[in-house]
């Protein structure tokens, strides 16, 4: 006996889009916590 099943949804584009976003997103952040460490290493290393 044979089930009827709807067919798995592939990925959406919205779901590419959003994963672009979210990678995007983590990229900045990344880039920010960088940024700010880096400053904080450049004023700790200035008087020396």
């Amino acid at each position: 006996m044979t089930t009827h099943r709807a067919p798995k949804p592939v990925a959406g584009p919205t779901q590419t889009v959003e994963r672009a976003v979210t990678v995007g997103l983590i990229l900045a952040v990344l880039a920010g916590l960088a940024w700010i460490a880096g400053m904080i290493y450049t004023l700790a290393a200035w008087p020396m």
